[in-house]
């Protein structure tokens, strides 16, 4: 039997639930993985961008809940300390934690535009200016980590949580067809097909659509 259990949402649409797997996955954490009822009120809170804060993905370990995905992360940071959730160097440490802070509170203009739907692919998709300003910035985090870190991750060889927060911005990416520079495109790519992600996604194209509302919001 595994030792936690992970209430995720939708794995199409659910990008705040995709952060808290993968953060499970990275940290070598044993759990199963519980998929929340589409009529759940926090389920559709995160799938439909109704609240800034949402109760999935929720970890219960040893009768402990923890439901945000930061708090997930610092948690199992505690377990696994030599996971390698958040990189050794205090400095790095703290500009891993700002990147993902960073992720977790802004970036709204992004979210609204180009909602996470990995089943689909939009080439030419036009960009408009806030959501462009969200990309741009996203852009040079990328760009000044990859430089201090040599890639081809955020901080350097392994995947940590940065790497887990942007995941779904990468595959935003994808899916609305945006252009990056090769540096950018590269680390891109190399998300998008870890196996974790590649897994994951496998999921999301397997999924049955049973949430109406997102086709016509989306």
């Amino acid at each position: 039997m595994a030792e936690a259990t992970l209430t995720i949402a939708s794995k199409n649409y659910g990008s705040w639930s995709l952060r808290g797997w993968l953060i499970c996955k990275l940290a070598g954490l044993d759990f199963e993985e519980k998929q929340a009822a589409s009529d759940d009120p926090s389920t559709r809170a995160e799938l439909l961008l109704l609240s800034p804060s949402f109760l999935v993905p929720c970890l219960t370990h040893n009768g402990t809940k923890i439901w945000d995905t930061l708090a997930i992360a610092e948690y199992l940071n505690e377990l696994y300390p030599k996971a390698g959730l958040l990189p050794e160097p205090r400095a790095a440490r703290a500009r891993c934690r700002s990147i993902a802070g960073e992720m977790h509170s802004g970036f709204s203009n992004l979210r609204s535009a180009l909602p996470m739907t990995l089943k689909a692919h939009f080439p030419g998709f036009k960009v408009w200016a806030g959501a462009q300003a969200d990309i741009d910035r996203i852009v040079a985090i990328w760009r000044e980590c990859l430089a201090a870190s040599g890639g081809p991750h955020l901080f350097g060889a392994r995947p940590c949580l940065a790497d887990a927060m942007y995941a779904p911005v990468c595959a935003r990416f994808v899916t609305y067809d945006v252009k990056l520079e090769p540096r950018c495109a590269a680390y891109c790519r190399t998300i998008v097909n870890m196996p974790a992600m590649q897994e994951w996604i496998a999921g999301a194209k397997a999924e049955r659509e049973d949430l109406e509302e997102l086709d016509v919001e989306f």
